[in-house]
Protein backbone atom coordinates (compact mmCIF):
# COMPACT_ATOMS: atom_id res chain seq x y z
CA UNK A 1 0.00 0.00 0.00
CA UNK A 2 1.42 3.64 -0.88
CA UNK A 3 0.24 7.12 -0.25
CA UNK A 4 0.79 8.84 -3.68
CA UNK A 5 3.67 11.31 -2.64
CA UNK A 6 6.31 10.65 -4.62
CA UNK A 7 9.43 10.43 -2.60
CA UNK A 8 12.20 10.42 -5.46
CA UNK A 9 12.80 10.49 -9.20
CA UNK A 10 14.94 7.64 -10.84
CA UNK A 11 15.72 6.11 -14.28
CA UNK A 12 14.70 2.56 -15.74
CA UNK A 13 16.70 0.55 -17.75
CA UNK A 14 15.50 -2.47 -19.17
CA UNK A 15 17.72 -5.79 -18.40
CA UNK A 16 16.01 -8.14 -21.27
CA UNK A 17 12.69 -9.98 -20.94
CA UNK A 18 10.41 -9.05 -17.70
CA UNK A 19 13.38 -7.56 -15.75
CA UNK A 20 14.30 -3.87 -14.68
CA UNK A 21 17.12 -2.14 -13.00
CA UNK A 22 15.81 1.05 -11.08
CA UNK A 23 18.26 3.86 -10.56
CA UNK A 24 17.78 6.68 -7.95
CA UNK A 25 18.58 10.13 -8.93
CA UNK A 26 20.98 11.76 -6.20
CA UNK A 27 18.91 14.26 -4.59
CA UNK A 28 16.38 12.02 -2.96
CA UNK A 29 17.99 8.36 -3.35
CA UNK A 30 18.35 7.93 0.61
CA UNK A 31 14.73 8.29 1.03
CA UNK A 32 14.38 5.14 -1.48
CA UNK A 33 17.51 3.30 -0.24
CA UNK A 34 18.36 3.88 3.30
CA UNK A 35 16.65 0.77 5.16
CA UNK A 36 15.41 -1.21 1.37
CA UNK A 37 15.58 -4.85 1.81
CA UNK A 38 14.94 -7.81 -0.56
CA UNK A 39 11.25 -8.51 -1.05
CA UNK A 40 9.86 -4.95 -0.68
CA UNK A 41 7.71 -3.17 -2.47
CA UNK A 42 8.44 0.20 -4.12
CA UNK A 43 6.07 1.88 -6.68
CA UNK A 44 7.59 2.65 -9.78
CA UNK A 45 5.13 5.46 -11.75
CA UNK A 46 2.32 4.06 -9.50
CA UNK A 47 3.20 0.52 -10.28
CA UNK A 48 3.68 -2.00 -7.43
CA UNK A 49 7.10 -4.00 -8.33
CA UNK A 50 9.28 -5.86 -5.56
CA UNK A 51 12.48 -5.48 -4.87
CA UNK A 52 15.03 -8.69 -5.96
CA UNK A 53 18.30 -7.14 -6.46
CA UNK A 54 20.02 -4.30 -3.95
CA UNK A 55 22.24 -2.09 -5.89
CA UNK A 56 24.81 0.59 -4.85
CA UNK A 57 22.11 3.59 -6.24
CA UNK A 58 18.97 1.31 -6.85
CA UNK A 59 17.20 -1.94 -7.20
CA UNK A 60 16.04 -4.69 -9.68
CA UNK A 61 12.92 -5.98 -10.35
CA UNK A 62 10.70 -7.97 -12.14
CA UNK A 63 7.36 -7.26 -14.07
CA UNK A 64 4.48 -10.09 -14.79
CA UNK A 65 3.45 -10.11 -18.51
CA UNK A 66 -0.24 -8.57 -16.56
CA UNK A 67 2.40 -5.53 -15.42
CA UNK A 68 3.87 -5.00 -18.46
CA UNK A 69 0.72 -5.31 -20.77
CA UNK A 70 -1.26 -2.60 -18.80
CA UNK A 71 1.44 -0.33 -17.73
CA UNK A 72 3.63 1.95 -19.64
CA UNK A 73 6.60 -0.19 -18.31
CA UNK A 74 6.12 -2.16 -21.62
CA UNK A 75 5.62 1.25 -23.70
CA UNK A 76 8.97 3.61 -22.15
CA UNK A 77 9.02 4.99 -25.30
CA UNK A 78 5.65 6.49 -24.46
CA UNK A 79 6.78 7.77 -21.14
CA UNK A 80 8.36 10.45 -19.17
CA UNK A 81 12.22 10.12 -19.10
CA UNK A 82 12.31 9.94 -15.47
CA UNK A 83 10.31 7.38 -13.28
CA UNK A 84 8.67 8.04 -9.75
CA UNK A 85 9.72 5.75 -6.53
CA UNK A 86 7.68 5.66 -3.41
CA UNK A 87 8.27 3.29 -0.90
CA UNK A 88 5.56 1.40 0.43
CA UNK A 89 3.68 2.67 3.87
CA UNK A 90 4.40 1.38 7.42
CA UNK A 91 1.69 1.12 10.26
CA UNK A 92 1.60 4.26 11.72
CA UNK A 93 2.96 6.44 8.92
CA UNK A 94 1.25 9.70 8.03
CA UNK A 95 -1.20 9.19 4.84
CA UNK A 96 -0.83 12.04 3.75
CA UNK A 97 -2.34 11.07 -0.10
CA UNK A 98 -5.05 8.46 -0.60
CA UNK A 99 -4.62 4.85 -0.33
CA UNK A 100 -2.75 3.95 -3.62
CA UNK A 101 -2.45 -0.22 -4.15
CA UNK A 102 -0.13 0.15 -7.12
CA UNK A 103 -2.39 -1.93 -9.60
CA UNK A 104 -2.17 -0.23 -12.26
CA UNK A 105 -6.05 0.22 -14.29
CA UNK A 106 -4.93 1.63 -17.58
CA UNK A 107 -2.79 3.74 -19.46
CA UNK A 108 -3.30 7.73 -20.00
CA UNK A 109 -2.56 10.48 -22.21
CA UNK A 110 -1.72 13.91 -21.04
CA UNK A 111 -3.84 15.81 -23.48
CA UNK A 112 -2.62 19.30 -22.58
CA UNK A 113 -0.75 20.99 -19.91
CA UNK A 114 -1.65 24.67 -18.54
CA UNK A 115 -0.16 27.22 -15.92
CA UNK A 116 -2.14 29.33 -13.75
CA UNK A 117 -0.94 31.62 -11.37
CA UNK A 118 -0.43 29.14 -8.88
CA UNK A 119 -0.65 25.76 -9.99
CA UNK A 120 -0.62 23.46 -13.69
CA UNK A 121 -3.65 22.35 -14.70
CA UNK A 122 -2.77 18.92 -16.61
CA UNK A 123 -5.67 17.17 -18.33
CA UNK A 124 -5.69 13.35 -19.45
CA UNK A 125 -7.39 11.48 -21.74
CA UNK A 126 -7.38 7.67 -23.46
CA UNK A 127 -4.46 7.38 -26.04
CA UNK A 128 -6.38 6.55 -29.53
CA UNK A 129 -5.35 2.84 -29.27
CA UNK A 130 -6.65 1.88 -25.70
CA UNK A 131 -9.71 3.65 -25.61
CA UNK A 132 -12.01 0.54 -25.12
CA UNK A 133 -9.51 -0.18 -21.86
CA UNK A 134 -10.11 3.22 -20.37
CA UNK A 135 -13.69 3.20 -21.10
CA UNK A 136 -14.05 -0.51 -19.42
CA UNK A 137 -11.59 0.02 -16.76
CA UNK A 138 -11.03 3.75 -15.80
CA UNK A 139 -14.17 6.18 -17.09
CA UNK A 140 -16.70 5.20 -14.75
CA UNK A 141 -14.66 5.77 -11.45
CA UNK A 142 -14.23 9.22 -12.42
CA UNK A 143 -15.70 11.51 -10.29
CA UNK A 144 -15.02 15.60 -8.99
CA UNK A 145 -13.06 15.89 -6.16
CA UNK A 146 -12.47 12.39 -6.02
CA UNK A 147 -9.05 10.80 -5.86
CA UNK A 148 -6.77 9.32 -8.88
CA UNK A 149 -2.82 8.54 -8.90
CA UNK A 150 -1.46 9.34 -12.20
CA UNK A 151 2.08 7.85 -12.44
CA UNK A 152 1.72 6.89 -8.89
CA UNK A 153 0.67 10.89 -8.11
CA UNK A 154 -2.14 10.98 -5.39
CA UNK A 155 -3.87 13.64 -6.83
CA UNK A 156 -7.85 15.30 -6.93
CA UNK A 157 -9.98 15.61 -10.07
CA UNK A 158 -10.76 19.12 -10.58
CA UNK A 159 -13.45 18.22 -13.82
CA UNK A 160 -14.38 15.49 -15.66
CA UNK A 161 -16.99 14.95 -18.57
CA UNK A 162 -20.43 12.90 -17.45
CA UNK A 163 -18.96 10.34 -20.09
CA UNK A 164 -15.77 10.17 -18.48
CA UNK A 165 -13.30 10.56 -21.37
CA UNK A 166 -10.62 13.13 -19.92
CA UNK A 167 -10.13 14.79 -16.79
CA UNK A 168 -8.35 17.61 -15.73
CA UNK A 169 -6.25 17.83 -11.81
CA UNK A 170 -4.24 20.84 -10.90
CA UNK A 171 -1.10 20.73 -9.33
CA UNK A 172 0.77 22.55 -6.98
CA UNK A 173 4.12 23.68 -7.96
CA UNK A 174 5.79 21.35 -5.32
CA UNK A 175 4.08 18.10 -6.32
CA UNK A 176 4.73 19.84 -10.09
CA UNK A 177 8.43 19.87 -9.39
CA UNK A 178 9.37 16.85 -7.70
CA UNK A 179 7.75 14.50 -9.72
CA UNK A 180 7.77 13.11 -13.20
CA UNK A 181 4.56 15.40 -14.30
CA UNK A 182 6.64 18.00 -14.76
CA UNK A 183 8.67 15.98 -17.33
CA UNK A 184 5.27 15.13 -19.10
CA UNK A 185 5.02 16.28 -22.99
CA UNK A 186 1.68 16.25 -24.66
CA UNK A 187 0.65 12.52 -25.82
CA UNK A 188 2.92 10.94 -23.59
CA UNK A 189 1.31 8.11 -21.54
CA UNK A 190 1.04 7.52 -17.63
CA UNK A 191 -0.24 4.81 -15.57
CA UNK A 192 -3.86 5.40 -13.91
CA UNK A 193 -4.90 4.26 -10.80
CA UNK A 194 -8.72 4.70 -10.31
CA UNK A 195 -9.43 5.33 -5.99
CA UNK A 196 -9.62 1.61 -4.44
CA UNK A 197 -12.63 3.03 -2.20
CA UNK A 198 -14.78 3.66 -5.46
CA UNK A 199 -14.38 0.30 -6.80
CA UNK A 200 -15.38 -1.14 -3.64
CA UNK A 201 -18.44 0.63 -3.85
CA UNK A 202 -19.17 -0.61 -7.02
CA UNK A 203 -18.59 -4.13 -6.27
CA UNK A 204 -21.03 -3.83 -2.91
CA UNK A 205 -23.58 -2.07 -5.51
CA UNK A 206 -23.46 -4.33 -7.90
CA UNK A 207 -24.14 -7.36 -5.59
CA UNK A 208 -27.23 -5.41 -4.60
CA UNK A 209 -28.87 -4.39 -7.39
CA UNK A 210 -29.74 -5.47 -10.91
CA UNK A 211 -28.14 -4.37 -13.48
CA UNK A 212 -29.70 -1.12 -14.98
CA UNK A 213 -31.53 0.07 -12.04
CA UNK A 214 -30.52 2.41 -9.02
CA UNK A 215 -30.72 1.56 -5.53
CA UNK A 216 -33.83 3.29 -3.72
CA UNK A 217 -33.01 6.40 -1.27
CA UNK A 218 -35.24 5.04 1.31
CA UNK A 219 -33.30 1.35 0.82
CA UNK A 220 -30.15 2.98 2.26
CA UNK A 221 -30.47 2.76 6.37
CA UNK A 222 -28.39 3.09 9.35
CA UNK A 223 -28.34 -0.58 9.03
CA UNK A 224 -28.20 -1.08 5.88
CA UNK A 225 -24.61 0.63 6.24
CA UNK A 226 -23.76 -0.67 9.56
CA UNK A 227 -24.31 -4.13 7.61
CA UNK A 228 -22.12 -3.60 4.57
CA UNK A 229 -19.35 -2.52 7.35
CA UNK A 230 -19.67 2.02 6.62
CA UNK A 231 -20.83 2.55 10.45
Amino acid sequence: MFTGLIQALGTLQPLGGDRFQLSCLPDNATLILEDLAIGDSVAVDGICLTVEEILSQGFVATASDETLSRTTLGQRHQAATYVNLETSIRVGNKLGGHFVTGHIDGIGSLQDSVRTANSWILCFTAPASLQKSWQRHIARFLVPKGSIAVNGVSLTIAECDPQGSWFKVAVIPHSYAQTNLSYLQPGQWVNVESDILGKYVEKLLGHQVPSGNSLPMNDISPEFLAEHGYL
